[in-house]
Parts: structure tokens; sequence; C-alpha cells
């Protein structure tokens, strides 16, 4: 869960620092004090869009950090990317420039966005209070009926699958109205292939004939050149080997005068012994070199016949045997590419895979619709729709990366009445209703340990408002929920009770975020009852819904 928020030159934040607990938390806040841009901080720590716009006028940069408790399943996760933190704790933190470039980090490490986009997925969810017109959207449909049956991976293989279907008949295609381009194609490939074959080139030949074509070329100066060289060590009148035993014979006798002759007596020896095997190396190698002028024509005709290819082709010379695999490949997959009956084959066979998957997630979103349409239709009794139900119905569909399916959310607002589109409902506060009752229900699905409403029970009032309080107090027993609302009937249901205020400093604006307890707390329900004035009967009034949340 969320545990601890910092804001530094945040919009019209200067500092602030909250700590969460867990339960059902609200913010609440005259319009226009800043209650969302603790959401908008919030959401630039877990990867959001950052721009200038999120520096407070006159700053540098804007830093938001957050801090939270993370399972042994994140702190896995976390380690296998050697971005780890202390005690169980993941800290995101996002700094953002004046000019709008942002950096991240997590631990403490230098990240990217997107990694925060990924960690975040696993530790919050953020409904906005414009969530009912996503609901209106069929793909929003889908999407929330797949996250609440946690069908994600299904839906993926899925995907996969019909990829993998329609990159098959796209082959297919191709092979019947492209096949004079196809055998055009081959033939050129066929040729190069052609030109290569005669050359039976083998891998790495290029440089090993270039090493052996120096060396042949140059043999009569390598031979003559050992020679020499063992000539001058020992077998020379005044060879260096003769020299040096006559040093080491003359300084043996004064060493046995003074030990300090004894080392370099020692390494005399050491150089002659090295110098004799010098030299016989060197009569070996020469003994070794071959004049042979056949083996070097033969050799400069390997390589002009090599050289002339790799011109002809447009290649480095040791490129020719790489080319050579690849021309293989390549006419091999125009062979495949060809094979008309063999392509409508394979694209039946991934056709069916589909069609398999496709039935599965069918089932599997039947299944979760049924479970999902339930629980709303028990919550819309609680929201004030007594009689009303919900139907999600699952109709075929043409065949697309998310199934077979089309996914539609149907309501009867009334007993008696009968299902509709959810994009019919007439009524603004029925649809902000359901909404709120298909997120919640939704939510509870959800294993992300924090759930966040922006204003989500907008365009509810009286005792349905209560109700909605219940719901999200309810869902705070057993995760974290952050709700930002105007109803006094929400905030006083709440465990937690945050105001966000905003004072004006000589000719800057700040956003002030305070904890509040008891004799604040009614005030500032008695303020959501009944506007800037507060009386004693809004006070009595906020005593009693505190007691009654309680």
């Amino acid at each position: 869960m969320l545990l601890r928020l910092r804001l530094a030159n945040f919009v019209i934040v200067d500092s602030a620092e909250l700590a969460f607990g867990s339960g059902f938390t609200v913010l609440s806040g005259e319009t226009g004090a800043g209650k969302s841009i603790l959401l908008d901080a919030l959401m630039l720590a877990l990867g959001g869009r950052a721009d200038a716009g999120a520096v407070r006028e006159g700053c540098e940069r804007a830093d938001i950090v957050a801090e939270f408790a993370a399972d042994e399943a994140l702190d896995g996760w976390l380690a296998e990317r050697e971005l780890q933190g202390d005690d169980g704790v993941v800290m995101l933190r996002r700094v953002v420039d004046a000019d709008g470039r942002s950096r991240a980090f997590v631990n403490g490490h230098p990240s990217t966005a997107a990694l925060l986009r990924e960690i975040g997925e696993r530790l919050v969810e953020i409904h906005g209070q414009h969530a009912s017109q996503s609901l209106l959207r069929a793909d929003g449909q889908r999407r929330l009926l797949d996250g609440f049956g946690a069908l994600d991976s299904l839906t993926a293989s899925v995907g996969a699958a019909f990829a993998e279907w329609r990159t098959a008949l796209r082959a297919l295609d191709a092979a019947e109205h492209g096949a004079r381009e196809l055998a055009l194609e081959r033939e050129r490939l066929e040729w190069q292939l052609g030109e290569l074959e005669a050359l039976r080139i083998e891998r790495d030949e290029w440089e090993a004939l270039e090493v052996e074509q120096k060396r042949l070329s140059h043999a009569a100066s390598l031979v003559e050149g050992a020679g020499s060289a063992a000539e001058a060590l020992v077998d020379s009148d005044d060879a260096l080997l003769a020299q040096l035993q006559r040093m080491a014979q003359r300084l043996r006798a004064l060493a046995a005068i003074d030990e300090a002759l004894v080392e370099p007596l020692q390494m005399l020896d050491s150089a002659a012994i090295q110098i004799d095997e010098a030299a016989s190396s060197l009569r070996e190698y020469a003994s070794r070199v071959e004049l042979d002028p056949q083996r070097l024509e033969q050799v400069d005709a390997r390589i002009g016949a090599l050289f002339s290819a790799a011109r002809k082709l447009r290649l480095a010379p040791q490129a020719l045997h790489d080319e050579f695999e690849l021309l293989r490949e390549r006419v091999s997959a125009l062979d495949a590419a060809s094979n008309v009956d063999a392509l409508r084959a394979r694209a039946a066979q991934l056709r069916s895979a589909y069609d398999a998957l496709a039935a599965q997630l069918t089932q599997a979103r039947r299944d979760a619709a049924a479970r999902l349409a339930e629980g709303v239709t028990q919550d819309l009794a609680l929201l004030g729709m007594k009689g009303g139900r919900v139907e999600i119905a699952i109709e075929p569909a043409e065949p697309s990366a998310s199934g077979t399916d089309a996914v539609e959310f149907r309501v009867a607002a009334h007993v008696g009445g009968s299902p509709r589109p959810l994009a019919r409902v007439a009524s603004g506060g029925e649809l902000s209703r359901i909404a709120l009752a298909i997120t919640t229900v939704a939510a509870q699905a959800n294993p992300v340990p924090t759930l966040v409403f922006d204003e989500a029970d907008a365009g509810v009032g009286g005792a349905v408002a209560e109700a909605v309080g219940e719901l999200m107090r309810s869902l705070g027993e057993s995760r974290q929920v952050l709700c930002v609302t105007h109803l006094p009937q929400v905030a006083a249901k709440a465990h937690r009770h945050w105001r966000v205020s905003k004072n004006t400093v000589g000719r800057t604006t700040i956003s002030v975020i305070e904890p509040l307890e008891r004799n604040a707390r009614v005030d500032e329900i008695a303020r959501m009852l009944g506007g800037a004035d507060i009386t004693s009967t809004t006070r009595r009034h906020a005593r009693e819904m505190l007691a009654q949340g309680r």
C-alpha cells in the first residue's frame, strides 16, 4: 500500500509530506484548492506523462516521491532487476525540470517512466471521475470484464494466435497473387547461389589464404633471414654464443674471489642457454619453410577467383561464406513461400488453434460476466436503484486480436424494465451510480493493494451518497482506498480525512494539505454540508454523520 507521498515545488504545492495508513482515506476541500493535484503527483510518480506545467512557478524543478510497502513477489521482481530497496519498501521518484524534461528513479536507481508504470500497475489502480465515459465504449467494457475475470494471460494468447494466423494468411495471399514476382526473385537468388556453390568456399578461407600467400611470396626472405640469425648466434667465427661463453669463463674465476659476481655469472649462463635454443629453433624453422612457386600460383589463382566473385556480388571477400549460407536460407524460404498447398494447410492449422483459444476465452468471459453482473446488481440496490439489474451480453463477433466476442453491458434501471445498452441509459445520475457499482465490484476482484477514486462519486447525493461511502469503507476493510470527494456522506465514512486548502502568501498561491482530527474534521464535514458559514446546526449534523460512520 501507499505509505508516504512527498511533494516539492509541484504546481501550487510548496512542500508537503503525507503519511498514509490502511483503510479508507478521503481528501476534501473547496473547488480549486488542489485536491486532484495530489493524484496528479501520484500518477507522475507512477510513470505518468510529465511536462513543464508540473513545476511550481519560479522554481527549477518539481520533486515527487511515493513510498509503497512491497510484497514478496514485487521484492523478487525488483531483485531480478537489481532495483530492490530496504525493509520491504519500494520508493518511486520523479523529478521534473522547468523545461519539461524528467528523470525517474526506483529505490534510488536511475530508471525509466515505462518501468515506473510497470511497477505502478502492481501497486495502484486509479478510477477517475470520468470512469463512466470509458464504460460507454465497447472496448472499455471488454477490458473491464477481462480484468475482473483475470483473463489477461488468456487474452494475450488469443492475440498472439490471431497475429500468427493473419501472418499465414498474408503469406498465402502473396503466394497466390505474387507467383511471378516470387519466381523472378528465386531466379536471381539461384544465380547468385550458383556462383558461390561452384567456388565451394570454406568458412574463414579468405583470411587463411591471405596468410598463406604472404608466407609463400616471402619464403626466400624468411629462409635467408632465419639462417643468418642462427649463424650470427652460434655458427660464425665471432658468434654471440662464443663471446658470452668467453665472458662467463673469465667471470667464473673472478666470482671465486668476490661472491657478488655469482648472480651476474648465472645470468650469462642462462643467456647462453637461451641463445643456443633460439638458434636451434631458427634452423628448424628454416628447414620447414618451402620454396613452392607452384603452390603460390594456386593460392594467387584462388584469391583472384574469390575476389572476382565478391566484386560481382558487391561484397567483401571475407563475407562470401556467410552470404552463401544466407542465400541458401532465402531460397529455402522462397520455396516454402511458393508452396500454396502447404501455406493453405498452415493457415488452416493456425485458424483452428486461434478458434480453440477464442472459444476458451468466450467461455471464461461468460463465467466472469455472470459473476460481475450479479455483484453489480446487488450494489445497485444499495445505490438507490432497487429493482435495477445489470446483464453482460457476450455476442459473436468477427475474429480479432481480442477474440470472437462483442461485449455489451446492459442495464434495466427499474423493476420490469428491459435491459438496454449502458450507452442508452437516459439519466446521468443513474449512469454515475452504475459506473460506480461496476467499478467497486470489479475492484474487489483486483489484487492491487491501493485503489484511488478521483470524484468517482460525482452526480450522486443524499442516501445514495451515504451508500457510496459504505461501499468504499467496505473496500477499505481489505485494502487501502483513497478518494477525492465533495460529498460529506462519503467523507464521514472514512477512517482518515485530509483537507486541501488554498492560501495566498503575497503574490503566490500555495496549496496546503493537512490531516484532520476530531473538531477539525467536524468543521470540514460541516463546511461540506452547509458551505462557508458553519453553524451549530451543521456542526451537530456533522457529528451525527461521523458517529454513524464509525
